[in-house]
């Protein structure tokens, strides 16, 4: 089998590049192993692009670079275990599309639903809810063509091998496809509504406690909300007659079975059309997960160094919950967590801004979203991942050759 020559190669905002010299595009599993095996003959490195979401290096390679678009669709449906095997290249959105038909859900989403399963899955994504775990903790079983062109496959019967390749940063091999745990179908009331800073921290543990997601962003300026294309919520309740520029937009989404319903700031509908929010691709976004009992004092610490040192930092702080899971290389691994993210303006020097939030976060042991801007080195991921040895003994095994690896990943999980 021959490669495409390569080339060009960028994410969706822009920050990451790069030319690789061949480019697949297998419409297969068949077709995945036969160029990994003439890659593993002709000497070559080899990285998937996915949908080109991730903020970070990932992607990068000057070997080959396979897309997995052409892989998509569910391919089996169990309605008895709820699960559905689904191809690596299935959009979110796509997916949600199949199992609404189906009357499926997916346990939980993010606010993006434009990613590659196989990526987003398998970088650490999630959505937002207390009790709710990562998009990782779906998977039940995998299918990963190996170097030499064999299959991996991972039924969840060795658990330790499921947990390390739930969250893998498409180290341990090329996914072909995945079987994830859903459920049956359900309706979901958004509500949105604005307050200042402070009565939303007073609000912060009844919220999170007694609704099935709740997040918000805080906005420095009433310009902020714009960056985010979020709602306008100049209009909107509040529990508090104070104004004030310094506001947070709070959201609560739950289930119901009530009908549908759209008005300015609530709406009723199928899960999958309540989670994604419209964005235009204009930010560089760091995010970091941040140990459950320092939400409060971590989203204080970042407030005051905008309000103060870094007063062109203009995008809102995002801030949702997630609760903790067993993949090795979960942002959440054991531990129940809210996440934080800020984000760089393009064209701006915003990496001082970066590097003083990531100084604030490190001080609470926070752990990154492995597809967003982080500052993490080999000893970084040591120290804050228990089983980060465990991990690397088994890539090294599974690719002794380093084939899966670019330098970015090297240099965390090599």
């Amino acid at each position: 089998m021959q490669f495409e020559k390569g080339g060009l190669w960028r994410n969706w905002v822009g920050n990451q590049s790069c030319i690789a010299r061949f480019k697949g595009a297998p419409t297969t599993e068949e077709q995945v192993s036969a160029m990994l095996a003439e890659a593993d003959a002709r000497d070559l490195n080899v990285r998937v692009a996915g949908s080109g979401h991730s903020f970070t290096p990932v992607v990068g390679t000057g070997g080959l670079l396979l897309s997995l678009a052409g892989m998509r669709g569910v391919n089996q449906v169990d309605m008895d275990k709820k699960q559905v095997r689904v191809a690596a290249g299935t959009r979110i959105h796509d997916l949600a599309i199949e199992l609404k038909s189906r009357g499926l859900s997916l346990v939980n989403q993010g606010d993006i639903d434009s990613q590659a399963v196989a990526g987003a899955f398998t970088t650490g994504t999630h959505g937002t809810g207390i009790t709710l775990g990562c998009l990782a903790t779906a998977i039940a079983g995998l299918r990963l063509v190996q170097a030499d062109g064999s299959v991996l496959v991972i039924d969840g019967s060795d658990q330790d091998l499921l947990h390390a390749a739930q969250v893998s940063v498409g180290t341990l091999g090329v996914i072909s496809e995945l079987t994830l745990q859903v459920t049956d179908a359900y309706q979901l009331h958004e509500h949105l509504w604005r307050d200042d800073f402070e009565t939303c921290m007073e609000r912060h543990d009844e919220l999170a406690a007694t609704h099935r997601h709740f997040g918000f962003f805080w906005c420095p300026t009433s310009e902020s909300r714009h960056l985010y294309c979020l709602a306008d919520t100049a209009d909107a309740p509040r529990t508090t007659t104070k104004e004030t520029a310094d506001v947070c937009e709070m959201k609560v989404i739950d289930i119901t079975d009530a009908p549908d319903m759209h008005t300015p700031f609530e709406k009723i509908a199928y899960s999958s059309d309540i989670y994604p929010i419209e964005y235009i691709p204009n930010f560089h976004e760091l995010e970091y997960a941040v140990p459950l009992q320092h939400g409060k004092a971590a989203v204080r610490a970042v407030r005051e160094l905008m309000l103060t040192k870094h007063t062109n930092a203009l995008f809102p702080i995002e801030y949702r919950f997630t609760a903790g899971d067993p993949a090795w290389l979960s942002p959440f691994h054991q531990q129940d967590s809210i996440t934080l993210s800020v984000s760089g303006q393009p064209g701006v020097d915003y990496w001082d801004y970066l590097r003083d939030v990531d100084a604030i976060l490190r001080g609470f042991n926070a752990r990154p979203h492995w597809g967003k801007m982080h500052f993490l080195d080999t000893d970084d991921v040591t120290a804050l991942y228990p089983r980060a040895g465990d991990f690397r003994a088994l890539r090294r095994r599974l690719d002794p050759k380093g084939r899966f690896l670019n330098d970015h990943v090297r240099a965390l999980l090599g």
